[in-house]
């Protein structure tokens, strides 16, 4: 990855939908050469894909819970993640170093859903042994973005 590859990929976090003429317009080069950088960063698994950021609060789903829950066996952390992560208002589901146990970041519409989530769907999980639920009360950043290298400092130019 070039300096270059860099600067294309700081737009991009920016803003996925920019046109490629633009970007090709920001850092000096074609729009086809541009294209082809981005098709091979995604080729490469560098960019993983895009998406639409909806705001929550048009649907009904503007509650965010923090669900920490403990695992009766470690050998079933990959399988109880994965049984978390198939439900449909879980945004992300980390296993957290120290203990055994998972941390799932959920939307909902408010108590409601989230007790019904717990009791229907989390509790039926056999392998979890226990939960700790946190409520966010205010949420003053969220993002997907990384931080990604300076391209003038970039390992490519050094």
């Amino acid at each position: 990855m070039d300096t270059i590859d860099l600067q294309i990929l700081q737009i991009l976090q920016k803003k996925a939908r920019i046109p490629n003429v633009e970007v090709a317009r920001t850092i000096g080069m074609a729009p086809s050469a541009v294209l082809e950088r981005i098709k091979k960063l995604e080729a490469r698994g560098v960019i993983e894909g895009y998406e639409v950021r909806l705001n929550p609060e048009m649907f009904n789903c503007a509650m965010i819970a923090f669900i920490h829950m403990g695992v009766k066996d470690p050998s079933q952390i990959i399988e109880t993640g994965n049984a978390v992560a198939g439900i449909e208002q879980v945004q992300e589901v980390h296993y957290l170093a120290g203990e055994d146990c998972l941390m799932a970041k959920i939307k909902v519409s408010g108590n409601k859903e989230l007790e019904n989530i717990l009791r229907t769907q989390i509790a039926k999980i056999s392998s979890i042994r226990d939960t700790k639920t946190f409520i966010a009360l205010s949420t003053y950043k969220e993002t997907a973005k990384i931080k990604l290298p300076d391209a003038k400092q970039s390992p490519a130019t050094k």
